[in-house]
Protein backbone atom coordinates (compact mmCIF):
# COMPACT_ATOMS: atom_id res chain seq x y z
CA UNK A 1 0.00 0.00 0.00
CA UNK A 2 1.35 3.39 -0.99
CA UNK A 3 2.04 5.65 1.99
CA UNK A 4 0.82 9.23 1.63
CA UNK A 5 1.87 12.32 3.59
CA UNK A 6 -0.53 13.25 6.38
CA UNK A 7 0.19 16.92 5.87
CA UNK A 8 1.01 17.20 9.59
CA UNK A 9 4.60 18.42 9.85
CA UNK A 10 4.61 20.90 12.72
CA UNK A 11 2.71 19.01 15.42
CA UNK A 12 1.87 20.41 18.82
CA UNK A 13 1.71 18.30 21.98
CA UNK A 14 0.45 19.09 25.47
CA UNK A 15 2.56 21.80 27.13
CA UNK A 16 3.23 19.88 30.35
CA UNK A 17 2.06 16.66 31.95
CA UNK A 18 2.18 15.32 35.49
CA UNK A 19 1.89 11.53 35.81
CA UNK A 20 1.48 9.33 38.86
CA UNK A 21 -0.84 8.07 41.55
CA UNK A 22 -2.10 10.89 43.74
CA UNK A 23 -1.28 13.43 41.05
CA UNK A 24 -4.61 15.22 41.54
CA UNK A 25 -3.29 16.60 44.82
CA UNK A 26 -0.75 18.64 42.82
CA UNK A 27 -3.46 20.53 40.95
CA UNK A 28 -3.65 23.31 43.53
CA UNK A 29 0.07 24.07 43.20
CA UNK A 30 -0.19 24.03 39.39
CA UNK A 31 -3.04 26.57 39.53
CA UNK A 32 -1.23 28.84 41.99
CA UNK A 33 0.82 30.56 39.31
CA UNK A 34 -2.29 31.17 37.21
CA UNK A 35 -4.10 32.69 40.19
CA UNK A 36 -1.15 34.99 40.87
CA UNK A 37 -1.36 36.36 37.32
CA UNK A 38 -5.03 37.31 37.46
CA UNK A 39 -7.73 38.44 39.87
CA UNK A 40 -10.21 36.22 38.09
CA UNK A 41 -11.09 32.78 39.37
CA UNK A 42 -10.85 29.27 37.95
CA UNK A 43 -13.66 27.46 36.15
CA UNK A 44 -13.93 23.76 37.01
CA UNK A 45 -15.86 21.50 34.64
CA UNK A 46 -16.38 18.18 36.44
CA UNK A 47 -18.09 15.05 35.11
CA UNK A 48 -21.53 14.72 36.73
CA UNK A 49 -20.52 11.19 37.78
CA UNK A 50 -18.60 12.86 40.64
CA UNK A 51 -21.36 15.25 41.75
CA UNK A 52 -21.89 13.35 45.00
CA UNK A 53 -18.22 12.51 45.48
CA UNK A 54 -17.25 15.05 48.13
CA UNK A 55 -13.75 13.58 48.44
CA UNK A 56 -12.84 14.29 44.83
CA UNK A 57 -14.44 17.74 44.80
CA UNK A 58 -12.63 18.74 48.01
CA UNK A 59 -9.29 17.77 46.45
CA UNK A 60 -9.80 20.37 43.71
CA UNK A 61 -9.20 23.15 46.29
CA UNK A 62 -11.95 25.34 44.90
CA UNK A 63 -11.72 28.90 46.19
CA UNK A 64 -14.17 31.78 46.48
CA UNK A 65 -14.45 33.42 43.11
CA UNK A 66 -14.11 30.08 41.31
CA UNK A 67 -16.98 28.40 39.46
CA UNK A 68 -17.86 24.70 39.59
CA UNK A 69 -20.00 23.26 36.79
CA UNK A 70 -20.99 19.60 36.62
CA UNK A 71 -21.05 18.48 32.99
CA UNK A 72 -23.88 16.26 31.80
CA UNK A 73 -22.68 13.06 30.14
CA UNK A 74 -26.11 11.67 29.26
CA UNK A 75 -25.53 12.86 25.71
CA UNK A 76 -22.32 13.70 23.87
CA UNK A 77 -21.61 17.44 23.48
CA UNK A 78 -23.62 19.38 20.94
CA UNK A 79 -22.67 22.76 19.56
CA UNK A 80 -25.74 24.19 21.32
CA UNK A 81 -24.60 22.77 24.66
CA UNK A 82 -21.10 24.24 24.28
CA UNK A 83 -22.60 27.60 23.36
CA UNK A 84 -24.81 27.49 26.45
CA UNK A 85 -21.86 26.72 28.73
CA UNK A 86 -19.98 29.71 27.35
CA UNK A 87 -23.03 31.96 27.64
CA UNK A 88 -23.58 30.95 31.28
CA UNK A 89 -20.01 31.87 32.19
CA UNK A 90 -20.22 35.24 30.43
CA UNK A 91 -23.52 36.03 32.17
CA UNK A 92 -21.90 35.07 35.49
CA UNK A 93 -19.01 37.50 34.98
CA UNK A 94 -16.51 34.77 34.09
CA UNK A 95 -15.71 35.72 30.51
CA UNK A 96 -11.97 35.66 31.25
CA UNK A 97 -11.16 33.11 33.98
CA UNK A 98 -7.51 32.58 34.84
CA UNK A 99 -7.86 28.89 33.94
CA UNK A 100 -10.37 26.23 32.94
CA UNK A 101 -9.99 22.75 34.41
CA UNK A 102 -11.77 19.73 32.90
CA UNK A 103 -12.06 16.73 35.26
CA UNK A 104 -13.71 13.66 33.76
CA UNK A 105 -13.91 11.59 30.61
CA UNK A 106 -13.75 12.69 27.01
CA UNK A 107 -17.06 14.59 27.14
CA UNK A 108 -15.96 16.76 30.04
CA UNK A 109 -12.45 17.38 28.71
CA UNK A 110 -13.77 18.20 25.24
CA UNK A 111 -16.27 20.63 26.79
CA UNK A 112 -13.46 22.38 28.66
CA UNK A 113 -11.37 22.71 25.50
CA UNK A 114 -14.27 23.99 23.41
CA UNK A 115 -15.38 26.62 25.93
CA UNK A 116 -11.78 27.76 26.35
CA UNK A 117 -11.63 28.46 22.62
CA UNK A 118 -15.02 30.15 22.44
CA UNK A 119 -14.30 32.58 25.28
CA UNK A 120 -11.40 34.14 23.38
CA UNK A 121 -12.47 33.65 19.76
CA UNK A 122 -16.13 34.65 20.02
CA UNK A 123 -18.86 33.40 17.73
CA UNK A 124 -20.59 30.05 18.03
CA UNK A 125 -19.16 26.57 18.46
CA UNK A 126 -20.41 25.51 15.02
CA UNK A 127 -18.27 28.24 13.45
CA UNK A 128 -15.15 26.28 14.38
CA UNK A 129 -16.06 22.71 13.40
CA UNK A 130 -13.27 21.79 11.03
CA UNK A 131 -9.53 22.14 10.63
CA UNK A 132 -7.57 25.16 11.88
CA UNK A 133 -10.52 27.54 12.10
CA UNK A 134 -9.64 28.67 15.64
CA UNK A 135 -7.31 31.65 15.27
CA UNK A 136 -6.70 32.89 18.83
CA UNK A 137 -5.30 30.91 21.79
CA UNK A 138 -7.98 29.94 24.28
CA UNK A 139 -8.09 30.35 28.05
CA UNK A 140 -5.30 28.42 29.81
CA UNK A 141 -6.70 24.91 30.25
CA UNK A 142 -5.89 21.83 32.28
CA UNK A 143 -7.16 18.31 31.59
CA UNK A 144 -7.61 15.72 34.34
CA UNK A 145 -8.88 12.43 32.82
CA UNK A 146 -10.90 10.07 35.00
CA UNK A 147 -11.24 7.51 32.20
CA UNK A 148 -8.50 6.27 29.87
CA UNK A 149 -8.77 5.73 26.14
CA UNK A 150 -10.26 8.65 24.25
CA UNK A 151 -6.96 10.54 24.16
CA UNK A 152 -8.92 13.78 24.66
CA UNK A 153 -6.21 14.82 27.10
CA UNK A 154 -3.67 14.80 24.24
CA UNK A 155 -5.51 15.61 21.02
CA UNK A 156 -5.91 18.87 19.12
CA UNK A 157 -9.67 18.48 18.80
CA UNK A 158 -12.87 18.54 20.84
CA UNK A 159 -15.72 16.71 19.18
CA UNK A 160 -19.26 18.12 19.00
CA UNK A 161 -22.43 17.33 17.08
CA UNK A 162 -24.36 20.03 15.25
CA UNK A 163 -27.93 18.74 15.40
CA UNK A 164 -29.07 21.02 12.59
CA UNK A 165 -26.44 19.97 10.06
CA UNK A 166 -25.95 16.42 11.35
CA UNK A 167 -22.19 17.03 11.42
CA UNK A 168 -20.15 15.44 14.19
CA UNK A 169 -16.76 17.11 14.08
CA UNK A 170 -14.35 18.90 16.39
CA UNK A 171 -12.48 22.16 16.68
CA UNK A 172 -9.36 20.63 15.17
CA UNK A 173 -6.69 23.18 16.01
CA UNK A 174 -3.35 23.59 17.76
CA UNK A 175 -5.14 25.98 20.11
CA UNK A 176 -7.37 23.14 21.31
CA UNK A 177 -4.48 21.25 22.92
CA UNK A 178 -4.38 21.36 26.72
CA UNK A 179 -1.65 23.51 28.28
CA UNK A 180 -1.29 21.06 31.19
CA UNK A 181 -2.64 17.63 32.01
CA UNK A 182 -2.67 15.67 35.25
CA UNK A 183 -2.58 11.89 34.73
CA UNK A 184 -3.58 10.19 37.99
CA UNK A 185 -4.38 6.46 37.52
CA UNK A 186 -6.18 6.38 40.88
CA UNK A 187 -9.00 8.39 39.31
CA UNK A 188 -10.01 5.52 37.01
CA UNK A 189 -10.42 2.98 39.83
CA UNK A 190 -14.16 3.63 40.31
CA UNK A 191 -15.11 3.49 36.62
CA UNK A 192 -17.87 0.98 35.76
CA UNK A 193 -16.21 -2.08 34.25
CA UNK A 194 -17.99 -2.02 30.88
CA UNK A 195 -17.37 1.73 30.49
CA UNK A 196 -13.71 1.28 31.39
CA UNK A 197 -13.41 -1.27 28.56
CA UNK A 198 -15.36 0.76 25.98
CA UNK A 199 -13.25 3.84 26.64
CA UNK A 200 -9.98 1.93 26.68
CA UNK A 201 -10.83 0.43 23.31
CA UNK A 202 -10.89 3.92 21.80
CA UNK A 203 -7.09 4.05 22.16
CA UNK A 204 -6.69 0.60 20.61
CA UNK A 205 -9.06 1.38 17.73
CA UNK A 206 -7.52 4.81 17.04
CA UNK A 207 -4.19 3.14 16.50
CA UNK A 208 -5.19 0.06 14.52
CA UNK A 209 -6.96 2.46 12.13
CA UNK A 210 -4.04 4.86 11.80
CA UNK A 211 -1.54 1.99 11.42
CA UNK A 212 -3.54 0.51 8.53
CA UNK A 213 -4.15 3.79 6.72
CA UNK A 214 -2.68 5.41 3.63
CA UNK A 215 -1.71 8.62 5.43
CA UNK A 216 1.24 7.85 7.66
CA UNK A 217 4.30 9.33 9.31
CA UNK A 218 7.05 7.72 11.35
CA UNK A 219 6.27 9.46 14.63
CA UNK A 220 2.57 8.69 14.45
CA UNK A 221 3.40 5.06 13.67
CA UNK A 222 5.70 4.87 16.70
CA UNK A 223 3.02 6.26 19.01
CA UNK A 224 0.49 3.80 17.54
CA UNK A 225 2.74 0.77 17.96
CA UNK A 226 3.35 1.45 21.64
CA UNK A 227 -0.30 2.23 22.27
CA UNK A 228 -1.37 -1.08 20.75
CA UNK A 229 1.37 -2.87 22.70
CA UNK A 230 0.16 -1.41 26.01
CA UNK A 231 -3.50 -2.15 25.20
CA UNK A 232 -2.61 -5.77 24.53
CA UNK A 233 -0.88 -5.99 27.90
CA UNK A 234 -3.92 -4.50 29.64
CA UNK A 235 -6.71 -6.40 27.90
CA UNK A 236 -5.07 -9.75 27.12
CA UNK A 237 -3.30 -10.36 30.44
CA UNK A 238 -5.30 -10.71 33.66
CA UNK A 239 -7.62 -8.12 35.16
CA UNK A 240 -7.74 -4.96 33.05
CA UNK A 241 -8.60 -2.86 36.13
CA UNK A 242 -5.71 -3.95 38.34
CA UNK A 243 -3.68 -0.95 39.54
CA UNK A 244 -0.70 -1.64 37.26
CA UNK A 245 -3.00 -2.01 34.26
CA UNK A 246 -4.79 1.26 35.03
CA UNK A 247 -1.39 2.95 34.89
CA UNK A 248 -0.57 1.30 31.56
CA UNK A 249 -3.93 2.23 30.04
CA UNK A 250 -3.56 5.87 31.10
CA UNK A 251 -0.22 5.98 29.28
CA UNK A 252 -1.76 4.23 26.27
CA UNK A 253 -4.55 6.80 26.18
CA UNK A 254 -2.10 9.71 26.13
CA UNK A 255 0.13 8.11 23.48
CA UNK A 256 -2.89 7.17 21.40
CA UNK A 257 -4.03 10.78 21.48
CA UNK A 258 -0.58 11.87 20.32
CA UNK A 259 -0.74 9.27 17.53
CA UNK A 260 -4.05 10.46 16.18
CA UNK A 261 -2.89 14.08 16.31
CA UNK A 262 -0.41 13.28 13.53
CA UNK A 263 -2.55 10.83 11.52
CA UNK A 264 -6.15 9.87 10.77
CA UNK A 265 -8.60 7.24 11.92
CA UNK A 266 -10.20 4.79 9.49
CA UNK A 267 -13.46 2.93 8.96
CA UNK A 268 -14.56 2.41 12.57
CA UNK A 269 -14.86 6.02 13.67
CA UNK A 270 -17.10 7.24 10.81
CA UNK A 271 -19.55 4.39 11.45
CA UNK A 272 -19.45 5.13 15.17
CA UNK A 273 -20.16 8.78 14.37
CA UNK A 274 -23.21 7.68 12.39
CA UNK A 275 -24.48 5.71 15.40
CA UNK A 276 -23.97 8.78 17.56
CA UNK A 277 -25.70 11.27 15.25
CA UNK A 278 -28.70 9.09 14.35
CA UNK A 279 -29.21 6.85 17.40
CA UNK A 280 -27.55 8.90 20.15
CA UNK A 281 -25.04 6.17 21.02
CA UNK A 282 -21.95 7.35 22.88
CA UNK A 283 -18.70 7.33 20.94
CA UNK A 284 -16.68 4.66 22.76
CA UNK A 285 -19.43 2.04 23.01
CA UNK A 286 -20.29 2.98 19.42
CA UNK A 287 -16.77 2.00 18.37
CA UNK A 288 -17.19 -1.38 20.06
CA UNK A 289 -20.57 -1.95 18.43
CA UNK A 290 -19.06 -1.03 15.06
CA UNK A 291 -16.39 -3.70 15.54
CA UNK A 292 -19.14 -6.28 14.98
CA UNK A 293 -19.01 -5.31 11.30
CA UNK A 294 -15.26 -4.82 10.83
CA UNK A 295 -13.99 -8.33 10.01
CA UNK A 296 -13.72 -7.37 6.33
CA UNK A 297 -11.63 -4.26 6.97
CA UNK A 298 -9.48 -5.22 10.00
CA UNK A 299 -9.54 -9.06 10.13
CA UNK A 300 -6.69 -9.69 12.57
CA UNK A 301 -7.68 -6.87 14.89
CA UNK A 302 -11.32 -7.97 14.70
CA UNK A 303 -10.35 -11.38 16.08
CA UNK A 304 -8.12 -9.85 18.73
CA UNK A 305 -10.84 -7.43 19.83
CA UNK A 306 -13.35 -10.22 20.45
CA UNK A 307 -10.73 -12.19 22.34
CA UNK A 308 -10.30 -9.16 24.63
CA UNK A 309 -14.07 -8.94 25.10
CA UNK A 310 -14.21 -12.59 26.13
CA UNK A 311 -11.20 -12.43 28.46
CA UNK A 312 -12.44 -9.32 30.26
CA UNK A 313 -16.04 -10.58 30.41
CA UNK A 314 -17.65 -7.38 29.16
CA UNK A 315 -20.86 -6.87 27.21
CA UNK A 316 -21.04 -5.31 23.75
CA UNK A 317 -24.60 -4.28 22.76
CA UNK A 318 -26.01 -5.92 19.64
CA UNK A 319 -29.03 -5.78 17.38
CA UNK A 320 -29.38 -2.00 17.58
CA UNK A 321 -29.58 -1.47 13.82
CA UNK A 322 -31.55 -4.51 12.67
CA UNK A 323 -35.01 -3.08 12.05
CA UNK A 324 -34.64 0.62 11.45
CA UNK A 325 -36.67 2.70 9.04
CA UNK A 326 -35.45 3.54 5.54
CA UNK A 327 -35.06 7.14 6.68
CA UNK A 328 -32.82 6.07 9.57
CA UNK A 329 -30.64 3.94 7.27
CA UNK A 330 -30.36 6.89 4.88
CA UNK A 331 -29.32 9.17 7.73
CA UNK A 332 -26.80 6.59 8.95
CA UNK A 333 -25.29 6.47 5.47
CA UNK A 334 -25.04 10.25 5.16
CA UNK A 335 -23.62 10.64 8.68
CA UNK A 336 -20.95 8.04 7.90
CA UNK A 337 -19.69 8.93 4.42
CA UNK A 338 -19.47 12.64 5.30
CA UNK A 339 -16.19 11.76 7.04
CA UNK A 340 -14.08 11.86 3.92
CA UNK A 341 -10.59 12.17 5.45
CA UNK A 342 -10.67 9.01 7.60
CA UNK A 343 -12.47 6.98 4.92
CA UNK A 344 -9.97 8.10 2.29
CA UNK A 345 -7.22 7.16 4.75
CA UNK A 346 -8.64 3.66 5.09
CA UNK A 347 -10.03 2.89 1.64
CA UNK A 348 -8.64 5.43 -0.82
CA UNK A 349 -10.26 8.30 -2.67
CA UNK A 350 -12.87 6.04 -4.29
CA UNK A 351 -14.19 4.90 -0.89
CA UNK A 352 -17.78 5.61 -1.96
CA UNK A 353 -17.53 2.89 -4.60
CA UNK A 354 -16.82 0.47 -1.74
CA UNK A 355 -19.18 1.95 0.81
CA UNK A 356 -22.28 2.10 -1.35
CA UNK A 357 -25.60 2.91 0.26
CA UNK A 358 -26.57 -0.77 0.27
CA UNK A 359 -23.16 -1.85 1.64
CA UNK A 360 -23.36 0.66 4.49
CA UNK A 361 -26.89 -0.47 5.32
CA UNK A 362 -25.73 -4.09 5.36
CA UNK A 363 -22.85 -3.27 7.70
CA UNK A 364 -25.11 -1.38 10.10
CA UNK A 365 -27.63 -4.23 10.09
CA UNK A 366 -24.89 -6.62 11.21
CA UNK A 367 -24.29 -4.49 14.32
Amino acid sequence: MKTLETGVRNARNVGRYLFGRGGLDQLDSILRSRREMSENGVVFFVDEYFENNSNLVSRLSIQSGDRLKFISTVHEPTTDYINSLRDELVADGMAAPCAIVGVGGGITMDSAKAVSNLLTNGGRAEDYQGWDLVKIPGIYKIGVPTLSGTGAEATRTCVMTNKRSGLKLGMNSDFTVFDQIVLDPDLTATAPRNQYFYTGMDAYIHCIESSAGYYRNAIGDAYSRETINLCRQVFLEGDMMAAHNREKLMVASYLGGCAIATSYVGVVHPFSAGLSVVLGIHHCVGNCITMRAMAEFYPEEYSEFWKMVELQNVEIPSGLCKDLSDDQYDRLYESTVVHEKPLTNALGEDFKSILTREKVKELFQSM
